[in-house]
């Protein structure tokens, strides 16, 4: 992964797809790295960390075959290497729990996906307008008190 990239997490070819087209239309070009598990998007992150590679963003779905959202956040939040890595939870669920629950598992942001292309294109340009321009990141990964 390179800095200033994008993680997705899904395991829907087509909300893959869309995303995409998303980031195209709204002329996002930073690299998009994709996991369909919450078990390689754990593995795709403990990598990056160990080449001080981050992504910029972490775009995390809450259905997931192996280990589902709430799981990944939970991990992440765990690890000392991780635990500053932004993460947008991008899901279709209105579950007021699964709300709750990632934020108060350090979510940065819970967004709906929304039904219509043209909204959820609009929603990726803001994400990625603040997540990607705006937002400052730390310049290495947060090191364990000694």
């Amino acid at each position: 992964m390179k800095t200033h990239s994008i993680l997705l997490v899904e395991d829907n070819e087509d909300d893959v797809r869309l995303t995409q087209r998303a980031l195209k239309k709204a002329n996002i070009a930073n690299a998009l790295d994709v996991v369909g598990d919450g078990i390689a998007a754990l593995a795709a992150l403990r990598a990056a960390a160990a080449q001080s590679a981050l992504p910029s963003i972490v775009l995390l779905d809450l259905k997931l075959p192996r280990l589902d959202g709430l799981g990944v956040l939970r991990e992440i939040r765990a690890d000392p290497r991780l635990r500053c890595q932004p993460v947008v939870v991008l899901t279709t669920s209105q579950e007021q729990q699964d709300v709750l629950q990632s934020y108060e598992l350090g979510a940065n942001s819970y967004v709906r996906k929304p039904v219509d292309f043209e909204q959820f294109a609009a929603a990726i340009q803001q994400l990625g307008l603040y997540w990607l321009v705006l937002n400052e990141l730390p310049s290495a990964p947060a090191t364990p008190p000694a």
